[in-house]
């Protein structure tokens, strides 16, 4: 197996969320062929500049992901791509079918906008404020 010099499909997560990261886990641990990145988008050094101009705010709210070629992919089709990549295309096939597609979409959209509740975590506004007042006080430093 050759891994791939640079991913075929980069996938930005957040690496504060228990559920996420154990995504992003097993989709690691499946990727023989190193097609897949990962960028945690929790981490103080996210650079939206680097990553097509996907801002913090924006990329908590909706799973995103940027392919070789340098499309941004968002929501159930992050999660179609990713999973073609590492041999399981299949599981997500259905989703691209005209009945369940709506559905799907749909579903995720209910979980992205309470995803940080059910994990516990603050709300958006508060994140994004914590992380600019620790920004703040880093560049001051």
């Amino acid at each position: 197996m050759t891994r791939s010099a640079s991913p075929e499909l980069t996938v930005l997560f957040d690496g504060g969320c228990p559920l996420c990261v154990r995504e992003v886990t097993f989709l690691r641990g499946r990727d023989r062929l190193g097609s897949l990145g990962f960028i945690d988008i929790d981490a103080m050094d996210y650079d939206p500049e680097s990553h097509q101009g996907i801002s913090y705010e924006e990329a908590m709210g909706r799973i995103h992901a940027i392919t070789g070629a340098g499309e941004v992919l968002r929501d159930v089709a992050v999660f179609r791509e990713a999973y073609r990549l590492i041999g399981l295309g299949w599981l997500y096939a259905p989703t691209r079918w005209p009945v369940l597609s709506g559905l799907v979409n749909w579903l995720y959209g209910v979980w992205a906008d309470r995803r940080l509740q059910l994990t516990r975590r603050p709300d958006l506004r508060t994140l994004c404020d914590e992380r600019q007042r620790c920004r703040l006080e880093t560049s001051s430093s």
